[in-house]
């Protein structure tokens, strides 16, 4: 391994300037998926591509692909990358991490004047967060084959604008097929968005696969009535309904302690008024776990608790799933690449499991793949004081390029020679 190192200061300054796009009060982002916010961020990666001498593609869902040439440019490229969009209270690094980190390897390796066989690419995937369109990572699953293009482009966010429409409004609706290609491997880095890294005292998170997802519309249906007038025992309360169902759904994760995980994200009520029984209650159900079989078990538990409170109560609940990620485990190449890296540059590293999803998800369907964690203070994301040192960041970087550089390059031996 050539214990290759980054520009972390360079890494650092690159993300921080990203960072004033979309900024937050209280020092995190908002950058929703194709807002104008989320193109200016868009046009300031590409600019720093082609300023790094890229060739800049971008597929028919968005996806935005920045290639450096190599030696045999015929050879399937080894490509690196995240997303640009956030939460609405999202951080300055989750996602963007991933895409910067990719820009700095080729920065790195312009500067080393380094040729690898294969061309190296980044990659900025489209609406990731699924926070303005449902479901999350559509792009990349447009382009592992899990939705058609169709299917992606028709997603709509609640004012009923689709990713087509929004793609089109701000000039990324790409030309170039979206998928269809080969891929020699695909490495994603992230900071973790949990804790254990930082308990542990490890740098970098070796990650080993991610958890399985599934997301749920819940639609409770009661009566609408007088506060004032009608008797508790005549009421068929919609939100006494949905509040019980909540419950049994947090507690179905505690039982399924310590993997599993639920969460209730979004609630609509209505009619929403202070003195009316509400009549309809509409909420977003999550449910994770690593094993394919407990998360089957939880989604049938949770669809049976409705039904038995649906009948107990006099409501109407219908519980339909409106997307699944299986369980996946990462290629053992591209896994064993990250680790060798971690190890030969004497960062203190350990396996992992992903509780969130990402697109490498998605991208694992069709060319290996592997994941690169650096911890994240408190384990908080998804919020605007998440956090990460300078340092850290760097450091998963510098893990990012050597796997990279070792995936790329065909006399592996001379790769890994140290310098």
């Amino acid at each position: 391994m050539r214990n290759f190192k980054v520009d972390g200061d360079r890494l650092w300054a690159s993300l921080m300037e990203m960072a004033k796009i979309g900024a937050t009060e209280k020092g995190g982002v908002c950058r929703l998926a194709l807002t104008d916010v989320d193109k200016a961020a868009r046009d300031l990666f590409v600019q720093w591509c082609e300023e790094a001498g890229c060739t800049v593609s971008i597929d028919k869902m968005g996806n935005i692909f920045a290639r450096r040439a190599g030696k045999d440019d015929s050879l399937p490229p080894v490509m690196t990358g995240s997303h640009i969009d956030s939460q609405p209270t999202g951080g300055k690094y989750d996602g963007i991490y991933g895409v910067l980190a990719g820009l700095e390897v080729i920065r790195t390796l312009n500067d080393l004047d380094y040729e690898t066989d294969a061309p190296i690419e980044v990659s900025a995937w489209t609406n990731e967060e699924g926070s303005r369109f449902a479901p999350a990572m559509v792009a990349s699953g447009v382009f592992g084959g899990v939705f058609t293009l169709e299917e992606g482009l028709a997603c709509t966010d609640v004012d009923g604008k689709t990713i087509g429409e929004e793609l089109e409004r701000i000039g990324y609706a790409g030309e170039m097929e979206c998928g269809g290609r080969e891929v020699g491997a695909f490495f994603e880095a992230h900071i973790e968005q949990g804790p254990i890294l930082e308990a542990e005292e490890k740098t970098i998170g070796i990650v080993q696969g991610v958890q399985g997802i599934s997301w749920f519309d819940v639609t409770v249906t009661g009566m609408e009535s007088h506060a004032g007038t009608t008797p508790m025992e005549r009421r068929r309360d919609a939100m006494v309904g949905a509040a019980m169902l909540v419950a049994a759904i947090d507690q179905l994760a505690l039982d399924n302690a310590p993997d599993a995980r639920s969460t209730i994200g979004v609630m609509r009520v209505s009619p929403n008024s202070r003195n009316v029984i509400p009549g309809s209650v509409y909420f977003s159900v999550d449910l994770r776990h690593p094993d394919p079989d407990t998360l089957a078990a939880m989604t049938a538990e949770a669809q049976r608790q409705a039904e038995a409170l649906a009948a107990e109560r006099g409501l109407e609940i219908t519980f339909e799933e409106i997307w699944h990620s299986p369980p996946i485990k990462f290629a053992a190449d591209c896994v064993g690449a990250v680790q060798s890296a971690a190890e030969s540059l004497g960062y203190a590293s350990q396996p992992i499991t992903s509780g969130a999803g990402h697109d490498a998800v998605y991208v694992s369907r069709v060319a290996p793949t592997g994941m690169i964690f650096i911890p994240c203070e408190d384990g908080i994301s998804h919020n605007e004081i998440e956090a990460a040192t300078q340092s850290d960041i760097a450091a998963g970087c510098d893990v990012l390029l050597n796997a990279m550089v070792a995936l790329a390059t065909r006399d592996e031996g001379e790769a890994r020679d140290s310098t």
